[in-house]
């Protein structure tokens, strides 16, 4: 139950934390390009960055609490290309250089395709 409630918090901060970014970034920066979305996705990805190799490093007791909170809770929340980013990485480390190339390629193909088509499933349906 401690490992939802540490999740949900930080799912909480992580996406108001989007949302105050992307609006800050939406009216000092107004473009047609997702600039803001970009800037989220590079800012997650070195903050995952940050955390895991803090973690590895120190080692403390506290790890899997800091992980959920940080890692799967405001992370996640404020961008899951964090996590992708880090799967990606772990593959590479693992020397699994084709794997990770695969599994990059196929996540975004694969998502714009499936937000593609769940944008045509709305369309006919209407």
């Amino acid at each position: 139950m401690q490992a939802y409630l540490l999740v949900g918090a930080g799912g909480a901060l992580g996406a108001m934390a989007r949302y105050g970014f992307s609006s800050v970034t939406g009216h000092f920066w107004p473009s047609p390009f997702p600039y803001a979305t970009l800037l989220i996705n590079v800012l997650g990805s070195l903050g995952m960055g940050l955390l895991v190799g803090l973690l590895a490093k120190t080692l403390p007791s506290w790890q899997n609490e800091a992980r959920l909170f940080v890692a799967v809770g405001v992370l996640g929340g404020f961008t899951t290309f964090s996590a992708f980013s880090l799967d990606a990485v772990t593959l590479i480390e693992r020397s699994q250089w084709m794997a990770a190339a695969f599994y990059a390629l196929l996540s975004v193909a694969i998502s714009v395709a499936a937000l593609v088509l769940g944008l045509l499933v709305v369309r006919i349906s209407a």
